[in-house]
């Protein structure tokens, strides 16, 4: 699979499954390499990914992230294979531990130690059975990783790693625990809007469910934030790391960062006013108008 260097980043519960293919589409038209989506407590990924890359040729579909909580490792592994298989390989796997409040709150299930399980889910997953037609090629597999020890882990035991929520200094620090020829897929997210305190309150009701999770405020605070950065809703400077606002030319600086810093892959994750999907920023980041432009 060879991945290109821009990607987007949407949630599409929201979406019925004919505008979710529809968005695929344009997502496809306007030369992103990727589209990621989530799973949560929406559309199961695998199926939901299976839709999509029915509904597309060329688009890699991605998951960002699937719970390894939500099925056992020969269901992840069969899965893989067989959307890759059926696609041309055109899927990629991202994997991750989620959250306590999901695992136990939600699916009543106990939350292990994040990276002993996710190193026995992935061997069990390499060591599975599979009697169906193989893909051409062997599926790549990436964790959700923040900490050093996850993206350790993403490097001797899987392709590459998906950080979420994360800013330069972060993906620079992952490059280096990663090592060469291991794929670093960076999730950026971004507001299209110039006035400095419309950007941040948008930010602010986006950053509002990861400020609760522990996952995410642990990892900012291995980059120096401190408990006076999550107060009331988030610093003006965790709030400037995390999200990229601006205009478009300030959009593109941050990307360009991330790829300074040691990203293979980028994707957008467009917020606008509410969490709502701002397609007028993907648009305009579209790589295919950038080779008009050119």
């Amino acid at each position: 699979m060879k991945l290109a260097k821009l990607g987007v980043w949407a949630g599409t519960d929201g979406l019925s499954a004919a505008e979710t293919a529809a968005f695929a589409r344009r997502v496809e038209a306007w030369g992103y390499g990727a589209l990621w989506i989530p799973e949560a407590v929406g559309r199961e990924v695998f199926s939901a990914s299976a839709w999509l890359l029915a509904n597309t040729a060329r688009l890699v579909i991605a998951s960002g992230i699937a719970n390894i909580y939500a099925r056992d490792p020969l269901s992840a592994a069969a899965a893989q294979k067989g959307l890759n298989e059926q696609s041309g390989g055109r899927f990629l796997l991202g994997l991750g531990v989620s959250h306590i409040p999901l695992v136990e709150g939600v699916r009543h299930l106990s939350y292990g130690k994040p990276v002993a399980t996710m190193r026995a889910y992935l061997r069990a997953m390499k060591t599975a059975p599979y009697r169906a037609a193989e893909p051409a090629a062997p599926p790549k597999t990436l964790l959700a990783a923040l900490g050093p020890k996850m993206l350790e882990l993403s490097g001797a035991e899987a392709d590459g790693a998906h950080p979420y929520n994360v800013s330069p200094e972060h993906t620079q620090k992952a490059r280096a625990l990663l090592g060469p020829g291991k794929l670093l897929c960076v999730e950026q997210g971004a507001i299209l809007e110039t006035d400095p305190a419309a950007a941040r309150s948008i930010a602010r009701q986006f950053l509002a469910l990861y400020l609760g999770l522990p996952n995410y405020v642990d990892n900012w605070r291995r980059l120096g934030f401190t408990d006076a950065d999550f107060a009331a809703g988030g610093s003006d400077r965790l709030i400037d790391a995390v999200i990229a606002w601006g205009d478009e030319t300030a959009i593109r600086a941050r990307i360009q960062e991330h790829r300074q810093a040691g990203a293979d892959h980028v994707c957008i994750q467009a917020i606008g006013p509410e969490g709502r999907l701002d397609e007028r920023l993907l648009a305009l980041l579209a790589p295919d108008t950038q080779r008009r432009a050119g």
